[in-house]
């Protein structure tokens, strides 16, 4: 088995930059619904949604920089245009989204979906004993978890 320099067996990383790149497809598609929804909620939640969507987005800037250095780390490319991230993003594009309840569902249908990735990309990690990867989407779920949490208890005062 021909490792590289990581250590990594060279297959297997390069199925793993494939899906860190999907990752990062998706997380570029998030970012962007998150802008949007920053810049045009409307209603008496405006302040406090604000602030949250800035917060969210400047968190996916964060791990967008982390996952295109991950991919480089283990060898690959990163994807860089917008029409690469909507060809292998599966989340839904948010559109003049204003109003509050519509939004917050948009972002627990993001996060979702990015979960359901991350999971898919630890366990190959696992397999390979990738510890760099696996670190990251172990502190990516956790923390995406939680703000998953959050927002469904701030869904259920509205349901």
């Amino acid at each position: 088995m021909k490792l590289n320099s990581l250590g990594l067996p060279v297959e297997q990383s390069e199925e793993l930059v494939n899906e860190l790149i999907g990752l990062l497809s998706n997380f570029q598609i998030y970012y962007q619904n998150l802008r949007g929804l920053h810049w045009n909620i409307r209603g008496k939640r405006f302040f406090d949604l604000h602030l949250k969507f800035e917060e969210l987005y400047n968190d996916s800037q964060l791990k967008i920089y982390l996952i295109a250095e991950r991919v480089l780390t283990l060898g690959g490319t990163p994807l860089h245009t917008f029409s690469d991230y909507i060809a292998n993003s599966k989340l839904k594009v948010g559109k003049d989204i204003l109003k509050d309840v519509e939004a917050i569902q948009l972002i627990l249908e993001s996060l979702s979906v990015l979960l359901q990735v991350e999971r898919v990309i630890l366990a190959k990690a696992s397999e390979i004993n990738d510890e760099g990867t696996n670190s990251m989407m172990c502190d990516f779920i956790a923390e995406q978890e939680k703000t998953n949490w959050m927002l469904k208890a701030w869904l259920d005062e509205e349901i």
